[in-house]
């Protein structure tokens, strides 16, 4: 279970059934998940944009105001310490941060702090992110906000309202559905989670949301990637820019997208039954080579098979190759399938 002070994200809520919140987001609805346990941190200062650029992997330069990217903070060996989202408010960048991550991405940062013009806060405990997933999401939020006209863009951000508070709000997707992720002052949320399920969300618990996260094929920090992976290894192709400038890991990272390709990468597999996977489960060739390692799976009622997340060596990429994974006491067959798993309404919008 994740949790924060004064915010918990249980396994599943009401009766223990995880079925009618999966449906919610995968079928139509829209569900309301707490994600507040996430790390949020506030940078600025005239030299922000200069740090942050020689930090991350992405290029700040080129993030608009009122518009966010993904990001990475990397090694000087190119491997991966975070995975981010920084957001451009203007007067400041949020960085939006996994929990595991949190404490390093604060340390990394705050280094920096007395060699310029650049400050960071830690907002984690006053500032709470609430996500609201699903095809009717901004039906939802349009019922709950002061404002009823609401256009926000994917890689964009408002200002939004809510009791007459000031939120910050971008168009995000945990699910491969489409999504909103809100992020308003702790005094505040209480009551906004109130209105979001008055207006119709349902409440989504860990267990859920983990199905749904593996099938929309998005890696979570210390379980399907760590400090051993190269950052393009783990499927964050849109967190790195290949024409920016400077920054600490580039030479490494940089040379392996120009030699061609990683050895080995994060990809999806489908399992031709349903089994239990241990993490780091085996995975075989169809000739019985070891070829890669399973890093998270579920069964996915959408597919009506056993799922999972792994990294497999270059050569058996390709969609629809052959595999086993060790799963049981046996090896069970397996596709490897292109991420998502799931194309859900983010992909059809």
């Amino acid at each position: 279970m994740t949790e924060r002070e004064g915010w918990a994200l249980p396994e599943n809520y009401g009766d223990g059934d995880t079925g009618p919140e999966y449906n919610t987001v995968r079928n139509g609805g829209a569900g309301v998940i707490d994600l507040s346990a996430r790390g949020r941190i506030l940078v600025s200062g005239s030299e922000a944009v200069t740090f942050l650029n020689g930090l991350i992997t992405n290029d700040v330069k080129t993030l608009a105001k009122d518009s966010w990217m993904p990001a990475a903070f990397p090694t000087v060996q190119g491997r991966l310490l975070a995975s981010v989202r920084v957001i451009n408010r203007g007067d400041d960048f949020l960085i939006d941060t996994e929990s595991a991550t949190h404490e390093i991405v604060l340390k990394l940062l705050d280094r920096f702090t007395l060699a310029g013009d650049f400050r960071i806060a830690d907002m984690t405990e006053s500032m709470v992110m609430v996500s609201l997933q699903g095809n009717t999401a901004e039906q939802v939020l349009r019922a709950t906000l002061d404002a009823p006209t609401l256009e926000v863009e994917r890689q964009q951000m408002v200002t939004a309202t809510f009791a007459n508070t000031e939120l910050t709000l971008i168009r995000a997707t945990h699910t491969a559905e489409d999504g909103f992720d809100l992020f308003v002052a702790a005094e505040t949320a209480e009551n906004l989670w109130t209105g979001l399920v008055e207006s119709g969300a349902i409440p989504i618990g860990f267990a859920a949301l983990e199905i749904l996260r593996i099938e929309a094929g998005l890696p979570l920090y210390g379980l399907d990637m760590d400090e051993t992976n190269v950052v393009t290894e783990t499927n964050l192709d849109d967190a790195v820019s290949f024409t920016k400038g400077c920054y600490v890991g580039q030479e490494i990272i940089a040379r392996i997208k120009y030699r061609g390709h990683v050895a080995k990468k994060l990809t999806g597999l489908i399992l031709e039954q349903q089994t239990v996977l241990a993490a780091s489960a085996s995975i075989y060739s169809s000739d019985d080579k070891e070829i890669g390692r399973v890093t998270s799976s579920a069964f996915s009622p959408h597919l009506g098979r056993t799922v999972a997340l792994g990294y497999v060596k270059y050569d058996y990429l390709a969609p629809w190759t052959r595999v086993k994974v060790a799963g049981g006491g046996t090896k069970v067959s397996a596709n490897v399938a292109e991420l998502p798993l799931v194309r859900g309404s983010w992909y059809r919008g």
